[in-house]
C-alpha cells in the first residue's frame, strides 16, 4: 500500500522525508524516491528495492532542499523499477501519488495526440503531464492542479511541488487518505498520521474532493465544489499516531471510508489496465492442472470464500469444497491427488485455518494462503501466498479486509480461468475492467452514508432482522447478518431467498426488517419474487439494489438504499459496504463498543 509524505519549510528535508518514508514501511512497498526543488529544478532520486537503497543513492550523490515530496510504491501499473518509480515529473512539475487513476489510458492517448512523450508505463505520469499541459497554456499552478483533478476518474491521493515556487505544495484527495500537519514556519504532507509522527502532532484530515494549496504560511482547503473550507485540527498523541483514527469516531468507520484507497491498492497488485490481464506470483505448479479446489476459513473469511466458490465454479469451471476451518479436520476429508487448498485469513495466524493448512500439506496438497499481514505464520508455511492490501485494520468486526480478500479472490479466478482458457482474453478483459471500476463505485456508495443511518435508528429497535439474497448476494447476506451480531448484539440471520418457504419466512411479521440484497443480474426476477412473499406477510423490506431494480419493486418496499450499477461480477464487492454501514450505525445507535464488542477478539490464535 503506497505511501506519501511531503515537507515545505525553513529547513533541510531531504533526511526527514526519508525518515517518513521509513514510518511508512509497514505498508510493503517494492521502490522508494523523493523529489526536493533546488535553485528552480526538481532533482529526484529513486530507487528499487528497500529504503537503504535510497539513502545509498543520496549519500553517493546529496540532494536537498527546503521542500520536497517523497513516496513509498507497489508495482502496480508497470515493474517495480526507477524510471517507474516516484516521484514523476517533468521540467516543471513532480507528483506523488496513491491510488488508481482508471481512465490514465484514455488522458494518455490524448496528451500522445499532442505530441508529448511519455517515459513510463504508469498511471500516475498522466498526472504530471496533464499539469504541465495546462502550465503551457497559462493557467495557474492552482488552475492547472484543479482542472487535472476534475479529469481524473478513480480513487487518488496527491501530492505536488512546482520547480518555479518552493513555497507551494498542493494536495489534492478522493478516495485515498491524506492528512495535512501543521507547524510553526513549515507544513507537512502525509498518507497517514504515522509518517508526520516526527514533524508534529497537529493534523487536520482532507475529505474527499479537497484540494489543499499549502504554504509554509498557510494552508487553504477547497472542497468539490471549489468553494474554501475548514478542516478540523486535532492534536494527536505519538502512542495515538501509530493506529490513528483521524477524524472518525470508530477505527471500524474509518477503515470501511478506506475501501475505495484499499480495493483499488489491492486490484493493483495484480491486474495490468493495458492488456486487462490479471497475473499472479508465480505458483511453482501447474495450476490449470488442479483437479479440485478446497477453500477453507472463518468467520468473515469464510463468507469472502463462499463467494469465491461461486466464481471459480462459474468462470474457471473447477470443482470448489468450501469447509469452516474448526470442522475441517474432524470431518476426514477426502481429498483429490494433486488438489489445492486456499486458506483466508486477515492475520494469517487463525489457529483453525493454520491447522487446517498444516493437515493438507501433509496430505500432499498444494496450499495457497490470502493474507493481509506479511510474515504471518499462514504466510511462512504456505506453499504459496497471495497478500491483500488493507493495511493495520483495527476494528474487530472485518470490513476492508473482507472487501480486499474479495478483490484478491477475484483476481485469482480471472488468472486460473486464463490459465484453464475458460474464458477469451476479451472476457478477460471486461470481467477485469468491472473490478477497476469498483474503486469509484465504493466511492458512490459511501456517499450513501447519511442515509443508511437513518435507517439505522429503525432497525436499531428491531430484535430479528432477516437479511436474503441469490446466488453471488447469498455470501454476503450472510455477511450483512454476521455484522450486525457482532455488534449491535441484535439476532440477526440470513437465508437463500429461494430457501424463505422452506422455514426461514415463518420468521416475517411486522416488526421484522428484511434486508434484501437484490443487484439487477440474472437471479434478480426470483429475487423479487422472494420480496413479494415477505412483503404479503408484512416483513418491512429494505431493499439494496440499483436504480432499474428499485424503481420496479417501489410499491413493495419500506425503503431502498441505491447502489451504483456494476456488473454481476463486481456486484458483491461493492454491496458488502451498505451491509457494513448498516450493521456500524445501528451499532452506534444502541451504544455498544463498535471497535471492540464483547466476547470477540481481532484474531482467534488458540482452538
Amino acid at each position: 500500500m503506497c505511501g506519501i509524505v511531503g515537507i515545505i519549510g525553513t529547513q533541510s528535508v531531504t533526511n526527514r522525508l526519508v525518515k517518513g518514508l521509513k514510518l511508512l514501511e509497514y505498508r510493503g512497498y517494492d521502490s522508494a524516491g523523493i523529489a526536493v526543488i533546488s535553485n528552480h529544478t526538481i532533482e529526484r532520486v529513486r530507487a528499487e528495492g528497500k529504503i537503504v537503497r535510497l539513502e545509498a543513492k543520496l549519500e553517493e550523490t546529496p540532494h536537498d532542499g527546503l521542500i520536497g515530496i517523497g513516496h513509498t510504491r507497489w508495482a502496480t501499473h508497470g515493474a517495480p523499477t526507477v524510471p517507474n518509480a516516484h516521484p514523476h515529473a517533468t521540467d516543471r512539475v513532480a507528483v506523488v501519488h496513491n491510488g488508481i487513476i482508471e481512465n490514465f489510458t484514455d488522458l494518455r492517448k490524448e496528451l500522445e495526440g499532442k505530441g508529448i512523450v511519455f517515459e513510463t508505463e504508469t498511471d500516475t505520469e498522466v498526472v504530471p503531464r496533464l499539469i504541465d499541459f495546462y502550465l503551457d497554456r497559462g493557467m495557474t499552478e492552482e488552475k492547472a492542479v484543479k482542472t487535472t483533478v476534475s479529469r481524473l476518474e478513480g480513487a487518488f491521493a496527491l501530492g505536488i511541488i512546482f520547480a518555479d515556487n518552493d513555497n507551494l505544495m498542493i494536495a489534492a484527495r478522493r478516495g485515498s487518505p491524506l492528512a495535512i500537519g501543521y507547524g510553526e514556519t513549515e507544513m507537512y504532507l502525509g498518507s497517514d498520521a504515522l509518517a508526520l509522527a516526527p514533524l508534529t502532532n497537529k493534523i487536520s484530515y482532507l475529505e474527499d474532493g479537497d484540494i489543499a494549496i499549502i504554504s509554509r504560511e498557510s494552508v487553504h482547503i477547497f472542497d468539490e465544489k471549489d468553494e474554501e473550507v475548514t478542516r478540523p485540527k486535532v492534536i494527536v498523541s505519538q502512542t495515538d499516531m501509530q493506529v490513528a483514527k483521524g477524524h472518525y469516531r470508530h477505527y471500524m468507520l474509518k477503515e470501511i471510508y478506506e475501501q475505495p484507497s484499499v480495493i483499488g491498492t489491492t486490484l493493483n497488485r495484480f491486474y495490468h489496465p493495458v492488456t486487462g490481464e490479471v497475473d499472479l506470483p508465480e505458483m511453482g505448479f501447474d495450476l490449470a492442472s488442479v483437479p479440485r479446489i478446497t477453500i477453507i476459513a472463518c468467520g468473515t473469511s469464510f463468507y469472502a470464500g463462499m463467494v469465491a466458490k461461486y466464481w471459480i465454479e462459474q468462470i474457471a469451471r473447477v470443482p470448489v469444497d468450501i469447509d469452516i476451518a474448526s470442522e475441517y479436520r474432524y470431518r476426514q476429508p477426502i481429498l483429490t491427488p494433486g488438489g489445492m487448498g486456499i486458506f483466508i485469513s486477515q492475520s494469517g495466524e487463525t489457529a483453525d485455518t493454520l491447522a487446517a493448512l498444516r493437515h493438507m500439506k501433509e496430505q500432499g496438497q498444494h496450499t495457497l494462503s490470502v493474507v493481509n499481514v506479511e510474515g504471518s505464520s499462514m504466510a511462512r508455511e504456505s506453499e504459496n501466498v497471495l497478500y491483500t492490501s488493507a493495511g493495520p485494520e483495527i476494528g474487530v468486526a472485518s470490513t476492508k479486509a473482507f472487501t480486499t480478500q474479495l478483490v484478491t479472490l477475484a483476481c485469482f479466478t480471472l488468472a486460473l480461468a486464463r490459465k484453464r482458457r475458460t474464458i477469451s482474453h476479451e472476457e478477460e478483459k471486461t470481467l477485469s475492467h468491472s473490478l477497476a471500476e469498483v474503486s469509484s463505485r465504493a466511492l458512490e456508495v459511501l456517499h450513501h452514508d447519511e442515509r443508511i443511518k437513518e435507517l439505522a435508528h429503525e432497525v436499531a429497535q428491531a430484535r430479528d432482522v432477516l437479511f436474503i439474497g441469490r446466488g453471488l448476494s447469498y455470501p454476503i447476506s450472510l455477511e450483512g447478518a454476521l455484522k450486525l451480531k457482532e455488534i449491535s448484539y441484535i439476532h440477526a440471520e440470513a437465508a437463500a431467498a429461494g430457501e424463505l418457504k422452506h422455514g426461514p419466512i415463518a420468521l416475517v411479521d411486522e416488526n421484522v426488517p428484511i434486508v434484501a440484497l437484490a443487484p439487477s443480474d440474472e437471479l434478480f426476477d426470483k429475487t423479487a419474487s422472494n420480496i413479494q412473499e415477505v412483503a404479503a406477510r408484512g416483513g418491512k423490506v429494505i431493499m439494496l439494489g440499483n436504480h432499474a431494480g428499485i424503481e420496479e419493486l417501489q410499491s413493495l418496499l419500506y425503503a431502498s438504499i441505491e447502489l451504483p450499477d456494476a456488473s454481476p461480477f463486481a456486484s458483491p464487492i461493492l454491496y458488502a459496504i451498505p451491509v457494513q454501514l448498516l450493521a456500524y450505525h445501528v451499532a452506534v445507535a444502541k451504544g455498544t463498543d463498535v471497535d471492540q464488542p464483547r466476547n470477540l477478539a481481532k484474531s482467534v490464535t488458540v482452538e
